[in-house]
């Protein structure tokens, strides 16, 4: 069995959510999901954070001080084609003075209201990560583990032992 980790951020501001219609991915194409993120170098294979701000870096050219509130909120894990997905999203505000319209060479960056996310066809961990959020993670500061058993996703708080 082989391991695949990926990290994702999701960018808040003016009550909205920064989303990306990736095109030409690796794992997930033609869908809507985090603004940034991407696959582990090997030297970040410890580190999801590092691997996350250099994905930020790369495709929307924001650092973290560009950034307030970040933090990793999901951990999810997944078997897909005898691999073990795990994916480790971010959730963050950009302040407001860099709020735009981005560009990026992964695929077309959309605005999108709270209200409208889950109107967007996303991939199944991701859509499951995002409809905890909208309902609960919002309003927490959790980390959450998002495992799925083959029909649906089980969450749980991990807290500091």
């Amino acid at each position: 069995m082989k391991l695949r980790n990926m990290t994702g951020i999701y960018l808040s501001c003016n009550g909205q959510m920064l989303l990306l219609y990736r095109q030409g991915g690796r794992v997930v194409s033609n869908q809507w999901i985090a603004s940034a993120g991407g696959h582990f170098e090997k030297e970040e294979l410890n580190d999801p954070k590092a691997c996350v701000l250099r994905e930020l870096r790369e495709e929307l050219d924001l650092g973290e001080e560009d950034l307030t509130d970040m933090r990793m909120r999901y951990i999810g894990l997944r078997n897909v084609n005898g691999e073990i997905r795990q994916n480790y999203y971010f959730f963050a505000k950009l302040k407001p003075e860099h709020y735009e319209l981005f560009s990026s060479n992964e695929g077309k960056c959309k605005w999108v209201d709270y209200a409208d996310i889950m109107n967007y066809d996303m991939p199944l961990t991701a859509r499951y990560v995002m409809e905890h959020y909208l309902q609960t993670g919002r309003y927490t500061n959790f980390l959450y583990s998002a495992v799925f058993d083959g029909q649906d996703f089980h969450f749980t708080e991990l807290r500091e032992t």
